[in-house]
């Protein structure tokens, strides 16, 4: 009987054994491994300008929950630069866009972003950043220099606008068919101001007395024979103002 006895007490001692190891286990007495990303391989990727390395150890550490905020602003901005350099502006805006929900205080991400705005023809974004950059940092050299070139070409385009579809001349007082087709199509209403445009402007520079004759003469033959002979059989009225803008923009010798 005492043999039994002995063999119960071993086979109890082998389950509280078992039991404890189970328990340790549960209970965590180990140390728990730790699930957060090291931003070590994403800033060095980063560092070192590898694009594609960067889009993925930075995007491991975005994408985990137990990121930091300064090290997941950190992943978003280098991310986001990798995305630039690769030509990507969606997705380099979109990691702009993150960085800045956590940390608006970004002067540098707010000028970046708003270069691609501007790339992407988003005129009014891009000053809303280039304004904020300032805003955050009134020495900003960049976004400075930015929001007034910015400034310049809105005031550029406006221009640009303002005249869209007006031909060189007043067509309340033309009198030719030619002058009349002209003033009925923007296109060649366009044309017609480009071209009488970059005579005056060829003509203002330091030309040779002898080369200012010429492209006089030569305007005014264009003029003659454009009135001659539109709406003769063959004649190209587009052809002929797009033949006289490259004559005078350069293309045989201005």
């Amino acid at each position: 009987m005492r043999f039994h006895s002995d063999i119960r007490k071993l086979i109890a001692a082998s389950l509280l054994c078992v039991a404890f190891a189970e328990g340790a286990s549960a209970t965590g007495v180990e140390p728990a491994k730790d699930l957060r990303v090291d931003p070590a391989l994403c800033l060095a990727a980063a560092h070192s300008r590898n694009d594609d390395k960067t889009i993925v150890a930075c995007g491991a550490l975005i994408d985990n929950a137990k990121t930091e905020k300064p090290d997941r602003v950190k992943a978003l901005t280098a991310r986001g630069g990798a995305y630039e350099r690769k030509d990507m502006i969606e997705r380099a805006i979109a990691d702009y866009d993150g960085a800045l929900r956590l940390d608006p205080s970004l002067a540098d991400i707010h000028n970046t972003r708003g270069e691609l705005w501007r790339k992407k023809g988003d005129l009014p974004k891009a000053v809303a950043d280039f304004a904020a950059a300032i805003k955050l940092n009134p020495d900003h050299v960049l976004a400075r220099a930015n929001h007034r070139a910015l400034a310049q070409e809105v005031e550029r385009l406006g221009a640009l606008k303002a005249v869209a579809g007006k031909p060189s001349f007043n067509c309340a007082i033309a009198r030719r068919k030619v002058e009349k087709a002209i003033c009925a199509n923007p296109e060649l209403a366009d044309l017609d101001r480009q071209v009488q445009g970059s005579y005056v402007r060829t003509v203002a520079e330091k030309l040779t007395p002898q080369l200012a004759r010429k492209l006089k003469r030569e305007q005014e033959e264009y003029i003659s024979r454009r009135n001659a002979e539109y709406g003769r059989p063959g004649y190209d009225l587009k052809k002929a103002m797009l033949d006289r803008l490259q004559r005078i923009n350069g293309i045989d010798g201005y």
